[in-house]
């Protein structure tokens, strides 16, 4: 049997049990060309609430009675397809489910024997070190001496931005949400400074303090106001990469930005993004991201959680800040 956690309803703040109830329904056999895997670790990010609710997004919104989707990591059990057997590793796109069945095709097979943790294909090797690296440099574009700052700085995303920034030789400044997670961005990632959000007040005010010469680079993970504050603080032609804004998926009045004439009163660029957008470069940034890594140049957590049963509790540490880097949840076999 195949226990899936389901969108029953669309959640309008924090999706609760009764929006994403489970089933146990059977594992269908696979048709031509497809495989059946089953789910080893499944990978928790802040988009899938979004794709729990009918606002445009960049897919499809997740449809009433389907699985959560979400990115996965999983064993063949059953393969219909010359390009997987049974046995083999993939990485696909899947759901809050014990298996998840697809195309072979849209599969990718991963060498369990590389010497490299399964994990780290859906963290700092996988979508969210994707995401820093091509959001960073290909949006962000930062320059030598220039101050890039990057809110909620301690997440999967952030984190990874910000030590790509210093080896860019960027001044760094962190957004985070409690003085454990700002010692962590500074002592042992190399940030520059850090700022706790949850104390600091005016966000503008300490946005300044902690950035006197302004900042050219922003890397905006949350919106809402700490963007508000970090659009009076920037310099003439800064770039605004907006990567998430976390703090609105949970409420449907949340405010707009307000300081958006900034953007004309400096001269900046404001661009929003995808990791998709980058699809035919994925190779490239995973070479460079696994080097960094194997030559200690970029450091990451992962905080993961064991259970399928888990999932939605485990989910919801995305949004109160209590997760610890890159969220998964793991299945054993």
């Amino acid at each position: 049997m195949n226990r899936q956690y389901y969108l029953a309803s669309r959640p309008i703040t924090l999706p609760t049990p009764s929006d994403v109830p489970y089933r146990d329904v059977p594992v269908r056999e696979p048709a031509e060309g497809e495989a059946v895997i089953r789910n080893l670790y499944i990978s928790l990010d802040p988009a899938i609430r979004g794709w729990m609710s009918e606002v445009n997004n960049y897919i499809e919104p997740i449809a009433i009675g389907d699985p959560i989707r979400s990115s996965v990591i999983g064993r063949v059990v059953k393969s219909r397809s010359d390009l997987l057997e049974e046995g083999d590793v993939v990485m696909s796109l899947g759901g809050w489910e014990r298996y998840t069945y697809g195309a072979a095709a849209a599969m990718h097979k991963l060498d369990e024997n590389a010497g490299i943790p399964l994990s780290h294909f859906l963290s700092v090797l996988g979508p969210t070190g994707l995401t820093a690296y091509f959001g960073l440099l290909e949006v962000g574009r930062p320059e030598p001496g220039q101050t890039v700052l990057v809110s909620a700085a301690a997440g999967a995303v952030g984190s990874v931005v910000g030590q790509i920034a210093k080896m860019r030789g960027c001044r760094v400044v962190g957004m985070a949400g409690s003085e454990e997670k700002c010692r962590w961005i500074t002592e042992e990632l190399g940030f520059d400074q850090a700022i706790n959000y949850k104390t600091c007040g005016d966000y503008e005010a300490a946005i300044r303090q902690a950035c006197p010469d302004g900042v050219d680079v922003y890397f905006d993970n949350v919106g809402g106001d700490i963007l508000d504050g970090a659009l009076m603080c920037l310099n003439k032609f800064a770039r605004v990469a907006v990567c998430g804004w976390i703090s609105t998926y949970n409420d449907p009045d949340a405010p707009g930005p307000k300081n958006l004439w900034q953007l004309v009163a400096q001269s900046v660029t404001i661009q929003g993004f995808v990791v998709l957008d980058f699809q035919d470069r994925f190779a490239e940034g995973i070479d460079q991201l696994a080097n960094w890594v194997m030559a200690g140049k970029l450091k990451f957590r992962e905080d993961i959680v064991d259970g399928l049963d888990n999932v939605l509790p485990t989910f919801l540490k995305l949004f109160d800040g209590s997760n610890s880097g890159k969220l998964i949840v793991r299945n054993p076999e």
